[in-house]
């Protein structure tokens, strides 16, 4: 972990509301976060939290309907550098200095990242060209070095192949190469196994992982599947109705886990080995077209104080690296404890991870 290095990127009190039919949805609801350069930071919750919006809007890719109504956005692009507030950025310099260049995005989907009229050597070549004064040539022998970097064999071969031509996985892994291409600083990877079987996905991690070590990135993490985030992450960033509800250390979260909407996301985990029905946090995400009265997250909390449907709880310090935004912390609250089973689990995670280590 990078505990004591420069902040790369720092987003304070992002707030984002969307137009549909009519509407004004509040997704971002006061986000702060804060990458430090060399981290690898996840950002886990449920489809529709707002984690994807959040680095959309980094990169400068909202929607027309999207209306950012405050804070920044602080990317410090080069070690040292002043940082540039991205919310203030026109968007031809996101274009022509951040967007897949300093930052670089890797999505669900390979297919709607590739052109499928398109060779994939076209592909990697226009993407080198747009950010880079090269050749032709320079462009295509960099592109095969990439390919090769992110273990497509035969790169020449393939130079001349469609996107249909390849299985998902490698697909996956032209789209890491695009990604690449233009030596990103920081790159964002957003949910980028969820379309894969598990095979392929464990294969695709540890790709991204050691290109991580090899280009000395900082790596950001979007996903539900806490299962990737204990393999990759050094920090956590649990979200719930567009805020960040509790953040420390992939220790502090998977060990020492405060709010219990990460009660029950960890709850959620399969296990295979314990034969037991799997749990589900029940109930569904607030539509956010209505600002929530209290805590968002009380009509699903079991463990809901009368508070929470009053007033939202702010961010309770638990140690210097991990926050959590549950009235069950402030000193007046009743003392309640983690469920049986999900303490058995951190049990059992903790005894794996010693016997990972030896």
């Amino acid at each position: 972990m990078a505990d004591k290095a420069e902040i790369m990127l720092e987003i304070k009190g992002l707030d984002i509301s969307f137009r549909s039919a009519g509407e004004m949805f509040h997704s971002i609801r006061g986000v702060n976060l804060v990458l430090r350069r060399g981290e690898t930071l996840a950002i886990v919750g449920e489809s529709g939290s707002g984690k994807s919006v959040t680095m959309k809007a980094a990169m400068g890719i909202l929607p027309d309907n999207a209306r950012i109504n405050a804070g920044s956005i602080l990317y410090r692009p080069e070690p040292g550098s002043e940082p540039v507030d991205l919310l203030k950025a026109s968007p031809k310099w996101l274009r022509d200095n951040i967007r897949g260049k300093s930052i670089a995005m890797v999505f669900q989907d390979p297919m709607t990242s590739l052109n499928p009229t398109m060779t994939i050597g076209n592909q990697l070549i226009a993407a080198i060209r747009a950010h880079e004064k090269v050749s032709r040539k320079e462009a295509a022998d960099r592109a095969v070095t990439l390919l090769e970097e992110v273990g497509i064999t035969e790169p020449e071969r393939r130079m001349r192949q469609y996107p249909h031509e390849f299985s998902g996985g490698m697909r996956q892994r032209i789209v890491i190469a695009i990604a690449l291409s233009c030596n990103p600083s920081l790159l964002i990877c957003d949910e980028p196994t969820t379309a894969l079987d598990v095979t392929i996905q464990d294969r695709i991690l540890e790709l991204i992982v050691s290109l991580q070590q090899k280009r000395s990135l900082s790596v950001i993490y979007i996903t539900h599947n806490l299962g990737v985030v204990a393999r990759v992450a050094d920090y956590v960033n649990v979200m719930y109705a567009g805020k960040i509800i509790e953040t420390g250390t992939i220790f502090d979260v998977f060990y020492d886990p405060r709010h219990p909407y990460t009660w029950g996301l960890l709850s959620a985990i399969p296990d295979d080995a314990s034969g037991e029905e799997l749990y589900s946090i029940p109930g569904t995400p607030p539509v956010l077209s209505k600002e929530p009265a209290g805590d968002a997250f009380a009509p699903r909390n079991p463990y809901a104080l009368e508070i929470d449907f009053k007033e939202e709880p702010p961010m309770f310090r638990v140690s210097e690296t991990h926050y959590a935004a549950t009235w069950l912390l402030d000193e007046r609250a009743p003392k309640v404890e983690r469920p049986k089973a999900l303490n058995d689990r951190i049990e059992k995670m903790k005894k794996e991870a010693a016997e990972y280590v030896r």
